[in-house]
């Protein structure tokens, strides 16, 4: 039995599937696809799937991926990913099909690109005198406070037309996975930056030693 990983992007439209509603979105995209996918036993069989670190509501990405195993022995993997790109919604475009490389729990961060309208250039960059950038960090059991300046030191910002981007990288582990929301929340709180004008994409992921997930 292979474990097939299906990478995805997730823009415009899409981004506000929730992941219970994109768990649905691709039992129904493999099941009318007809593809060889393997499901699980029991008095309720379901395909099988696995997504590597869930994406919040309202974020774009370049990077998702979904695993699923089939029991075919030499699959078409360019079939499969024209297959499914015939029947996903918008905003949802699968731009590779392949056998798993690595593991989920071997991501270590997750990189994104934040934009602002243009005119936000010179309030961002107020960001990099600060010395203490305290966030609090939510969670089921416990509110912890993080320094986000350990981890974003200065933003590098690029402006290019009515924008303005700077990359960051998170940590995105089983230990610790922080949100980008954190920093634009605090944007917002200290500068006045309005976070429904901050546009959020996920870029890609990266192991402990900062290696390209695959």
């Amino acid at each position: 039995m292979i474990t097939v990983r299906i990478s995805f992007k997730k823009k415009n439209e899409a981004s506000y599937i929730s992941l219970l509603d994109m768990q649905r979105v691709m039992q129904r995209v493999l099941k009318r696809s007809g593809l060889p996918v393997w499901h699980t036993l029991g008095f309720n069989p379901h395909i099988y799937m696995t997504f590597a670190c869930p994406l919040s509501l309202g974020q774009e990405s370049e990077c998702e991926c979904v695993d699923v195993k089939t029991e075919a022995e030499a699959p078409d993997f360019a079939q499969w990913k024209e297959a499914l790109n015939a029947i996903m919604p918008a905003g949802i475009e699968v731009y590779n099909v392949e056998p798993m490389q690595m593991k989920a729990d071997l991501i270590a961060y997750a990189c994104y690109e934040i934009s602002y309208p243009a005119d936000a250039a010179p309030v961002l960059a107020q960001y990099n005198a600060l010395e203490s950038v305290p966030v609090e960090k939510k969670s089921k059991r416990k509110t912890k406070t993080v320094e986000l300046k350990e981890y974003v030191p200065a933003l590098e910002l690029h402006e290019a037309g009515e924008w303005v981007h700077f990359p960051i990288c998170l940590p995105a582990s089983q230990d610790l996975t922080l949100n980008p929301s954190l920093l634009v929340a605090f944007l917002e709180e200290k500068f006045g930056l309005p976070a429904a004008n901050a546009n959020i994409l996920r870029t890609k992921f990266l192991t402990a030693d900062k290696k390209a997930f695959a």
